[in-house]
């Protein structure tokens, strides 16, 4: 009897000490799972279109807003220039990007889960500028055949798609028209630097970016003047990368959710709030693209 209950009483060892071993297997698991989820980086970037001081600072600040409003870690990374942006979007690199209209189109036709999420209110109705010295004879498009000319990036909507668009309306090809083959400045405010500086004659460049450098000084209004401005298009915009709905809310949600006073001075966004937008706000950008060949 004896043996028997000595046995027994070993048995209810050996299976509460496996019973308390599993259950510590799967506390551990379930730390290990929340552990990687706190360990996981929402990255997110935007098209060099401006000075990089500026945009680390604007970017980083929407970086801290997005982190303190959704719990997940947020990291701003930049990109060398716009396609670099596009691809690391495409390979899963960039879950959250601040695009141009174009860049944006570009991306989503890579990334068909990918969504356009929020957008300022100017980008519904943006416009392109275009500008030449102030002593300058140049005083609307057509003025501009036989001239030197700069674009911005050559995949920046409000810096080269739609001012080529609307010089192709006016009958001027840049490819034949101008003095020389068209310059790619890299970045709006490079264009109105070479523009200032007379490197060239004329360039267009994003509505806002000329803005804000009128307000602050940037450029020489002594120098430089605007002798055209576009009708009306969609441009910059958030677009976010497949990801799951949660997370997607969370982050549109936070977007939205940014003050005039959080805003203020980042002049990269040159704006006092987010709004709503839609992927199809976008398909006019992308016919305009489709008809210069920009993209298939």
């Amino acid at each position: 009897m004896k043996k028997w209950l000595a046995l027994l009483l070993t048995a209810i060892l050996v299976l509460s000490m496996a019973a308390c071993g599993s259950k510590d297997e799967s506390s551990n698991s379930g730390d290990q799972k929340d552990k990687k989820k706190s360990d996981e980086v929402l990255k997110i970037g935007a098209i060099p279109d401006q000075s990089a001081t500026e945009m680390k600072t604007s970017m980083d600040a929407v970086a801290k807003h997005l982190s303190e409003e959704t719990g997940m870690k947020v990291e701003f990374v930049p990109s060398v220039d716009y396609a670099a942006l596009v691809t690391a979007f495409q390979r899963g690199e960039i879950q959250l990007a601040f695009f141009g209209g174009l860049t944006g189109v570009q991306a989503r036709n890579l990334v068909s889960e990918a969504e356009a999420i929020a957008q300022r209110p100017r980008d519904a109705e943006f416009h392109s500028v275009f500008i030449t010295q102030t002593d300058s004879d140049i005083q609307s498009l057509s003025d501009v055949r036989g001239k030197s000319f700069t674009f911005g990036s050559e995949s920046s909507t409000s810096g080269h798609l739609m001012p080529r668009y609307y010089l192709m309306k006016e009958g001027i090809d840049p490819a034949k028209d101008f003095d020389g083959q068209p310059n790619f400045s890299g970045s709006h405010d490079t264009t109105y630097k070479l523009i200032e500086s007379g490197a060239f004659k004329a360039g267009a460049l994003n509505e806002a970016v000329w803005e804000t450098a009128v307000k602050e000084k940037k450029v020489d209004t002594n120098k430089v003047r605007v002798f055209y401005t576009t009708p009306a298009y969609y441009d910059y915009h958030w677009t976010i990368n497949k990801v799951d709905k949660e997370t997607k809310e969370k982050v549109k949600a936070a977007l939205l959710s940014m003050t005039p006073e959080q805003l203020s001075g980042l002049n990269m966004f040159a704006t006092d709030r987010f709004i709503e937008t839609k992927n199809g706000n976008y398909e006019a950008i992308e016919e305009v693209a489709k008809e210069l060949k920009i993209i298939k």
